[in-house]
């Protein structure tokens, strides 16, 4: 810019605390990472007081605006996931409210796979969409957007396919780096689960819930403890986020505890909550395999996969339909069926018995993952901004 001081950015996105919700975890790391690039970016929450109805989103959309408007941007950056704002319609009319002559962006966290209304039919949502006017799942956002940012190819081949836009691609980063001192760590770690030396440790990570298919991880303990009998689970990651509300997380939590009791290894499974990135480092080095059996399947868009992958930890995934780039890349081991304790067992067998197998996928996965980091994150964004000022 003219007067060569930083850019300025308002980076809007839900409510959830970072240590419950991936997408403001995600801004709160872009903001440190833009802030070492030379930007100056500045969270701004969208949060109703006292309830979710539509009059309570609209004027915490209001609230949000006028902060952002105080911190005079060059530039409104809107992060968007329907799970973020709690599925309300209301943050998709934001550009309505938003300060005219400075430079839109919204990055796509979730998209593809809802609407609203979810009774319009598909053709008719194309007419809307192809005019340019309305977006199924953002409203306004898109439409209004001077960029929109994706994080994965999936999600880029739906915004084409729906607007015949071209979207930025910017991969996320991990959502936990390798800390200081956390090999040694996890090493105390497997001390303090009690675990015989050799014992086969598998690791979980992320935030639970129904769709990340940790029921179907359970269901195969009984068989993998066949060959396996010290065989231990550690489920790292909370339970209660914006997708997953309190009591709803305490219903999933009872009735996860309550499988592996019924399958009788109540006493190899351990869930440890959220935690601290220093403990989730040194869960991650104290894990001999990670295993992510997402029912819907896992991607580059997972920020506990990349974490998984840039700790050198050898990780077993499911793939969503048409994901080459991983599956691919021989960076991980590919569990064959989704919503599948067989295909679990088969790949987890096969990942334990091979000591050769896994340092080869640890040796790929750091490899694979190099080129997703916060420094690398943080140049496509700054650039993306510059370009749309210049413009």
């Amino acid at each position: 810019m003219a007067d060569e001081r930083p850019i300025r950015v308002a980076l809007l996105h839900g409510p959830g605390r970072p240590d419950a919700d991936g997408v403001s975890d995600y801004v709160a790391r872009l903001a440190r990472a833009l802030a070492e690039a030379g930007v100056d970016a500045t969270a701004v929450g969208v949060c109703p007081d006292g309830g979710t109805s539509p009059a309570r989103w609209w004027a915490a959309c209001g609230r949000a605006v006028r902060q952002a408007r105080r911190l005079r941007p060059d530039v409104v950056h809107v992060q968007f996931a329907p799970s973020a704002y709690r599925f309300s319609r209301v943050p998709g009319l934001l550009p309505l409210r938003l300060p005219r002559g400075v430079p839109l962006v919204t990055t796509l966290h979730e998209y593809g796979a809802w609407a609203a209304p979810g009774w319009l039919p598909g053709p008719l949502w194309s007419i809307v969409e192809r005019g340019g006017r309305w977006c199924r799942e953002t409203g306004r956002l898109v439409p209004a957007s001077g960029a929109v940012v994706v994080t994965n190819p999936a999600h880029a081949a739906v915004v084409r396919a729906r607007t015949g836009r071209e979207p930025v691609h910017v991969p996320i980063a991990p959502n936990v780096t390798d800390q200081p001192g956390a090999a040694t760590e996890g090493l105390r770690l497997r001390a303090e689960l009690g675990l015989a030396e050799g014992a086969p440790l598998l690791a979980f990570f992320g935030f639970v819930h129904p769709v990340k298919g940790l029921r179907h991880l359970i269901e195969a303990l009984p068989e993998l403890r066949r060959t396996h009998p010290d065989l231990r689970l550690l489920v790292v990651g909370g339970f209660t986020s914006q997708a997953l509300p309190e009591a709803e997380a305490a219903a999933y939590r009872g009735e996860l505890t309550g499988l592996a009791r019924r399958y009788g290894v109540a006493d190899a499974v351990t869930f440890t909550g959220h935690l601290p990135a220093e403990r989730v480092s040194a869960a991650l080095h104290a894990a001999d395999v990670v295993v992510l059996p997402f029912t819907a399947g896992v991607g580059t868009k997972s920020g506990a996969l990349l974490a998984a992958l840039a700790h050198g930890v050898p990780t077993a995934v499911t793939v969503p339909d048409g994901e080459d780039e991983l599956s691919g890349s021989g960076a991980v081991a590919v569990i064959r069926a989704r919503r599948d304790s067989a295909e679990i067992v088969a790949t987890l067998r096969r990942l334990l018995s091979d000591p050769v197998l896994r340092r080869r996928l640890a040796e790929r996965g750091r490899a694979f993952v190099a080129a997703y980091s916060w420094p690398r994150v943080a140049a496509a964004h700054r650039d993306l901004y510059a370009g749309l000022l210049r413009g």
